[in-house]
Order: structure tokens, then C-alpha cells, then sequence
């Protein structure tokens, strides 16, 4: 995770950019009365979108975590 100012954003966009992109960084963008803003890449935006979505419904996520115990218990059919 890297934490620059807008000023350091502005003049080296392009490279955070990729650093987000192709490294998949995490890039928090200081600014004035700590209105900082968070960039991450359009992937790991989804992937969090998804998360929050399964865990938001309680009956779908204790069925997620019931089979992922099945698995490490190595209760699979198949």
C-alpha cells in the first residue's frame, strides 16, 4: 500500500496507474482536510463488490462457510 499527496499523484499519475493496475497496488491519495480517496485496480474493486454482496446475505454465507469446512475436512464428493 502506498500513501502519496495529490501533488505526487499529479506529476506521476500514469506510473501509480500502473502500479495499481499491474501490481496491483493500493494507492491512498492524501489530500486537505482529510478528504483522502483510496485507488485500487477495476479487479480488486469487484472482487470487494463480490464479497460484500455474498456476506450480506447471512443464510448464503453460512452455507459458503459450512462447504468450505467440508472441503478442509475433505468432505467432497466426487
Amino acid at each position: 500500500m502506498l500513501t502519496i499527496n495529490y501533488s505526487s499523484l499529479i506529476n506521476h499519475l500514469e506510473e501509480y496507474l500502473d502500479k495499481v493496475c499491474e501490481d496491483n497496488e493500493t494507492v491512498i491519495v492524501t489530500g486537505k482536510d482529510e478528504k483522502n480517496v483510496v485507488i485500487i485496480s477495476l479487479e480488486a474493486y469487484n472482487n470487494m463488490m463480490e464479497n460484500l454482496f455474498i456476506m450480506s446475505n447471512q443464510k448464503n454465507y453460512k452455507r459458503l462457510l459450512e462447504s468450505r469446512r467440508q472441503i478442509e475436512h475433505g468432505k467432497t464428493v466426487d
